[in-house]
């Protein structure tokens, strides 16, 4: 089971509409291809022409080739891309990469100064854990938390961190959903090694209780890591306030046919195909749930959006800044007026909303990418396909504080 199936970017001005300028889309490598190969080619087929906000990627590490991934970092740094990730999960698919791939890739992207990206979940764990599930009888959604439990994410966030270390490589970790995930990053910080996460919009505000809906509602929150209990949350909110997690984004992955897609795993849950639309709400969410609640400040709202996500990708100061020769990305966010969050108000192309009935405080009154007013009041005003691809700089954000220890 693959991590998604999601759609292309014939729906990125969603991202616009919420106040997003810029994506960074995951491309994948295909097999016998080097990652640059693959990225062109995916970016040929799926962006060129069709994305309406300027884009970028993360290359995934998707053939367990080590010559291949060896001649694949010199050619990234080259070519202006410098993220790499890598999958710890996903066991008997392209998707997974073992412990000693990752560990010289990350010695290699070292070298170069590319960011190395690990999705930490123990794959064997979820395997054996899934299996369990059947035997007892579990096909619904809530399966997909049982055999996505905590631990599952904790352990192989402690393990990545092990091998940032053995590497002496600056870590970044995706999608943070636990508070011990999140304290064995903060641990290691405070240990004076460059090791860094983020979080997503819906492990802030959704937890486990969804996967109960009743008529496989509970299918449409389907994605990895899973929601988790509530005390997840607050940990999380703490984990962004302070500083130990440094950005957040959507992990967006509007599954391609919507709910009736996602049926198919209707009598077995690990055929649920796996993501959430959630890049239009990304904004809303965060100023809502956080702002409003006093757990962030607006400055701080600024800096996990916009700031930092900028600095991590490489973009800074060209994104997620307003200077001299910066790329005039602005958001007037107005935040006296307020709604819900619907699906009719939804472009991103599934067939559900993922906060469905969430209360809104505020509005992108107007979003420009690059000076041109593109979205206005949720509204779409540009032009589609004007999006422009972006390249990366190295030695971005994880490095900043990097001191080499060998």
């Amino acid at each position: 089971m693959g991590p998604f199936e999601s759609y292309s970017f014939e729906t990125s001005h969603a991202a616009l509409v919420g106040g997003t300028t810029t994506i960074v889309d995951f491309a994948p490598q295909f097999k016998e291809m080097t990652l640059l190969e693959s990225l062109k080619e995916h970016d040929r087929k799926n962006a060129v022409g069709k994305a309406s906000c300027d884009y970028s990627y993360h290359v995934m590490v998707m053939d367990n080739d080590e010559e291949l991934l060896m001649k694949s970092i010199p050619e990234l740094a080259e070519n202006g891309v410098a993220n790499l990730k890598f999958f710890m999960a996903y066991k008997g698919t392209p998707f997974y990469a073992n412990d000693q791939l990752i560990i010289k890739g990350m010695k290699e992207a070292r070298k170069y100064g590319l960011t190395v990206m690990l999705h930490c979940e123990n794959g064997d764990f979820i395997e054996v854990l899934a299996e369990e599930c059947k035997e007892k009888g579990i096909t619904e959604p809530i399966g997909h938390s049982l055999s996505r439990p905590p631990i599952v994410e904790d352990e192989a966030t402690f393990r990545g961190i092990q091998m940032a270390k053995i590497s002496d490589c600056p870590l970044y970790i995706v999608h943070v959903s636990t508070k011990n995930a999140m304290n064995f990053i903060k641990e290691a910080q405070e240990e004076g090694y460059s090791v860094y996460g983020e979080t997503c919009t819906h492990y802030l505000t959704l937890d486990d209780s969804n996967f109960l809906k009743d008529d496989f509602e509970g299918g449409k929150y389907v994605c990895a890591p899973a929601l988790r209990p509530k005390e997840h949350l607050e940990a999380l909110w703490d984990g962004v306030d302070k500083g130990y997690l440094k950005a957040v984004g959507s992990d967006n992955a509007a599954v391609i046919g919507g709910f009736e897609a996602k049926k198919r795993g209707k009598d077995d849950f690990t055929k649920i195909p796996n993501g959430c639309p959630g890049m239009q709400n990304r904004l809303y969410m965060l100023w809502t749930q956080g702002v409003m609640k006093n757990r962030i400040t607006k400055q701080k709202f600024v800096e996990l959006t916009s700031t930092n996500p900028a600095k991590v990708c490489g973009f800074y100061p060209q994104k997620g800044a307003l200077l001299p020769g910066s790329d005039a990305d602005i958001v007037i966010y107005n935040p006296k007026v307020s709604g819900k969050i619907t699906f009719k108000d939804n472009y991103e192309g599934s067939d559900y909303e993922t906060y469905e009935g969430f209360e809104r405080s505020g509005i992108c009154e107007k979003v420009f990418l690059r000076g041109k007013l593109v979205a206005e009041n949720g509204k779409f005003v540009g032009e589609k396909g004007k999006g422009k691809y972006i390249k990366q700089n190295p030695y971005a954000l994880p490095y900043e504080r990097y001191i080499p220890r060998d």
